[in-house]
């Protein structure tokens, strides 16, 4: 398949946590017109159905994806998951995305040096060229210019050893960034906080969703978001 769009344009995808990071970096690349973005990838954990690292339903995930009027390249992953286990997966969707054309993985990482020098390292060879169209930006500016933007996002998994639990479940919206403990970085980039957007300029419409419990588990607090026709009311 080409590895560009009839518009000429390098094929893309966007590295998907369903959070606000990951959601606001379409957005951003989408404005600008510089790629064109044919998909969302995300890895999902098998045993839970849910996206890793952030707990977010599978329904919700392709909710958004609906919203975004994307398809899923999704990852499905073992619970634990060694590492080893991990790269050779991402490895196999890497070469399904060069068959698709796919020669630009979009990712929402903000300032840290070792994440991004291990996806630059992964990557590498690859013929995929990893992007960041959010890197360097203040992140408490970012984060008001997302909120200013319409993005609406939940924190959906807190790490009560960096942000009290109590945070989970709260909109992600100025009364939030007010209330931040000193130190908590605004957009959560030292694994404060983890979020699940639910509208905003990447979405052609706001996702039908409600609050479910809140949960420990693992180590994290997890807030659950259900979408409104699931019919369930619990985790």
């Amino acid at each position: 398949m080409p590895s560009s769009s009839a518009s000429g344009r390098p094929k893309a995808v966007v590295s998907w946590s369903s959070g606000k990071d990951s959601a606001f970096s379409l957005y951003e690349v989408r404005r600008t017109g510089e790629l064109d973005v044919v998909g969302l990838l995300t890895t999902v954990t098998e045993r839970f159905a849910r996206v890793s690292m952030h707990g977010v339903r599978e329904s919700v995930l392709e909710a958004q994806a609906v919203a975004a009027g994307l398809p899923l390249y999704r990852v499905s992953i073992p619970s634990p998951c060694p590492n080893e286990v991990y790269e050779a997966k991402m490895a196999d969707m890497v070469r399904r995305l060069r068959l698709d054309g796919v020669t630009q993985v979009v990712f929402g990482d903000l300032y840290l040096e070792d994440i991004r020098r291990y996806r630059e390292q992964h990557l590498a060879g690859t013929g995929i060229t990893p992007v960041f169209p959010l890197w360097g930006r203040p992140t408490e500016a970012l984060a008001r210019t997302m909120i200013r933007s319409g993005l609406r996002a939940t924190l959906v998994a807190v790490d009560p050893r960096k942000l009290p639990a109590r945070f989970a479940g709260r909109a992600f919206d100025e009364s939030l960034l007010a209330d931040l403990p000193a130190g908590t970085d605004p957009c959560g980039e030292n694994g404060e906080f983890h979020t699940c957007v639910t509208a905003g300029p990447m979405f052609t419409a706001p996702l039908r969703v409600h609050p479910g419990p809140v949960v420990e588990r693992d180590g994290f607090v997890f807030a659950d978001v259900i979408p409104d026709d699931d019919g369930e009311k619990g985790a």
